[in-house]
């Protein structure tokens, strides 16, 4: 018998939590139960207790990173501002070096997705692009392109990811958002 996966249980949030920084410190790709569960003070016979299944602790992770990425937009639109300096602390954030790990793991999911969709990783891909419309579309009003302007900030997040160079990609953000039509603040 399992747990139900959809209720929460104090000890399957702990085994999440810990299960989730590991996965941003090893990745998903390569992920097996065994040194998981090893790692997180626990057995794979309580994570698929818990869990229902190693798909369901993948989704399970899946939904955790992409809490902290609706935090984010909640945030920025609690923030408030102009289109350009919304966008410049998007780009801010997306780039912080402490958000590597949470970027990668956030990559990895998204081509996961795509080229697996009928596995764990189902519609991460498609409902992260639809996050991320809804609060661009808002942020920039009528007039704006979100799609534009989410092709630009992930264009340069994976090239961040992939070569580390924040000063260019940075520079490659502001670059694309003014050819739309907004402003960022000027760098420091």
């Amino acid at each position: 018998m399992s747990a139900d996966p959809q209720v929460p249980s104090p000890r399957r949030e702990e085994l999440l939590e810990l299960a989730y920084a590991y996965v941003l410190r090893n990745g998903m790709a390569a992920m097996s139960l065994r040194p998981l569960a090893e790692a997180v003070g626990s057995s794979p016979r309580v994570l698929l207790y818990l869990f229902g299944s190693k798909d369901g602790l993948v989704q399970a992770l899946l939904a955790r990173s992409r809490t902290e990425e609706l935090a984010l937009l909640a945030d920025v639109r609690a923030a408030g501002g102009g289109p350009a300096d919304v966008l410049d602390r998007l780009w801010e954030w997306l780039a912080a070096p402490h958000r590597r790990d949470l970027l990668r793991l956030w990559a990895e999911g998204y081509a996961r997705s795509v080229v697996e969709p009928d596995g764990p990783w189902a519609g991460f891909a498609a409902q992260s692009v639809h996050d991320w419309i809804d609060v661009l579309a808002e942020v920039l009003g009528p007039a704006g392109d979100p799609t534009a302007v989410l092709a630009t900030l992930r264009g340069a997040l994976l090239d961040l990811l992939a070569t580390g160079d924040e000063e260019r990609t940075r520079a490659g953000v502001r670059a694309g958002l003014q050819q739309g039509g907004l402003t960022p603040v000027q760098p420091e």
